[in-house]
């Protein structure tokens, strides 16, 4: 038995997005991209660009997801028990933690 199709409107496929955002450039695309890099500023016509405003308080996980990397790591017990004493997602929080040691000691621009 066939199944049913809506009939308001035809469901959108989704596509992930790294697929999206990784897409290779065209050769069309790439000659496109090329010409607008060799012209001037000032012949650049912005009248249609909506007015940009500095993201100045991005936080990561609201719009910025960074790619998770499966790793195997050799910690000492009683520091894994504590983490996994703080509930289910003690992972999670053990990336926090390394996350905010990480951008405590990023060097200053």
């Amino acid at each position: 038995m066939a199944k049913k199709q809506s009939a308001s409107s035809r469901r959108e496929k989704r596509v992930p997005a790294n697929v999206l955002l990784t897409a290779p450039v065209t050769s069309r695309e790439r000659r496109a991209l090329e010409r607008l890099a060799k012209m001037p500023d000032s012949e650049i016509d912005f009248s249609d660009a909506p007015e940009g405003k500095p993201i100045l308080d991005a936080q990561v996980g609201r719009i910025y997801r960074p790619m998770k990397q499966l790793v195997s790591i050799r910690v000492d017990a009683d520091v894994l028990a504590w983490f996994r004493g703080r509930g289910k997602k003690y992972q999670t929080y053990m990336n926090q933690v390394l996350r905010r040691e990480m951008q405590s000691r990023a060097p200053s621009r």
